[in-house]
């Protein structure tokens, strides 16, 4: 079993800065890919950012060039920075991992979700 846990989210006024962060912990063989994804109240769960493979980084158009995202798979653990925030990045932000098992199969485990509001 894998555990996968988000934290770092919070409060924080438009214009504003915050770093989540997520470990993932347990039968952990191997990493293929992780995202972090967010769903605003009424909207559907939307992939915000992402590594796969061997490293490569892909990014939601609405937050390129303000948010961030970085790991260690060895720590089985990633982070997304997140800068110039506005009112529409409010969202529950979930973590979602890739996991190789030992039995070589891919595997999904999703965090519990950290809340994120963006408000003056």
């Amino acid at each position: 079993q894998v555990e996968v846990v988000e934290s770092g989210g919070g409060l924080v006024q438009p214009g504003g800065s915050l770093r989540l962060s997520c470990a993932a912990s347990g039968s952990i063989f191997g990493i293929n890919a992780m995202g972090w994804y967010r769903q605003a109240p009424g909207k559907e769960r939307e992939l915000v950012a992402g590594i796969i493979g061997g490293g490569e980084t892909k990014y939601a158009d609405s937050v390129r060039g303000r948010f961030a995202i970085s790991g260690d798979n060895a720590k089985n653990t990633w982070y997304l920075q997140m800068n110039s925030l506005n009112p529409e990045d409010t969202a529950v932000y979930y973590c979602s991992v890739v996991v190789i098992t030992s039995m070589g199969f891919k595997q999904n485990y999703w965090g519990q979700g950290t809340q994120v509001t963006v408000s003056s």
